[in-house]
């Protein structure tokens, strides 16, 4: 179940980066302040903006990295038991045979008495 928060929180970081920077720019354009300092800020704001989207990209990448990891980590549990059943599966089914064939030898091996007809005296 943790890993399933994992993906979700880098999700909710990302969504965090875009409301963050929607957040700025709307603030920026509504603000009363003259064009020329809201202008400026924008710029200041552009300026900075490769820099989120490489925190935001690193950020992305990391959650990608651990969720792949938690993934094959999954897969290799899930390889092992399910080789584990196999295994236990053939050996019941063994087990299973010599059981069926253990009683038809012990038939075999016993003597038949012959099967007398009552109308024969």
């Amino acid at each position: 179940m943790s890993e399933n928060h994992s993906g979700s929180s880098g999700l909710f970081v990302g969504g965090l980066f875009v409301g963050a920077v929607v957040g700025a720019v709307t603030g920026l354009l509504v603000a009363p302040r003259p064009g020329r300092e809201t202008r400026h800020l924008i710029k200041k704001s552009a300026d900075a903006l490769p820099e989120l989207v490489e925190d935001l990209s690193t950020s992305v990448q990391l959650q990608a990295d651990r969720l792949s990891e938690t993934a094959l980590r999954n897969w290799d549990g899930t390889l092992g038991r399910l080789k584990e059943a196999i295994a236990a599966g053939l050996e019941a089914s063994q087990r299973e045979v010599q059981e069926i064939q253990q009683p038809e030898a012990t038939a075999d091996a016993e003597p038949r008495t012959p099967i007398r007809d009552s109308n024969m005296r």
